[in-house]
């Protein structure tokens, strides 16, 4: 009776020992990384190269021009100025498509 009790036991652990382990190291999937490598490899990397490629045609494609400028009073309010240079330009101003309140910078 003993040795059954003994036998049942080892094999309960053999076969619960794999379960406790973690999913990474219990085996079973093997070949699951060269997967993902492929798939990197052959499919992620080739559709952010084509989505750099069709920005970067995007881009080149047509000249926008900048829309004119309407002087509307809910749009570029400045209750304080800023505290870099005059006080009137945000820290990325571009004074190509950012307007100031009294409209753009340079008239092309």
């Amino acid at each position: 009776m003993a040795s059954f009790v003994q036998r049942a036991a080892n094999l309960y652990v053999k076969k619960n020992v794999r379960l406790s382990s973690h999913s990474a190291t219990a085996g079973g999937h093997g070949g699951g990384w060269q997967l993902w490598k492929k798939l990197s490899f052959f499919v992620g990397f080739p559709a952010v190269a084509l989505g750099m490629l069709n920005a970067y045609l995007a881009h080149q494609e047509e000249h926008h021009e900048r829309p004119p400028f309407v002087a509307y009073e809910y749009l570029r309010i400045r209750t304080k100025r800023f505290p870099w240079g005059d006080g009137q330009k945000s820290l990325f101003h571009n004074p190509h498509v950012n307007a100031l309140p009294n409209g753009y910078e340079d008239e092309h």
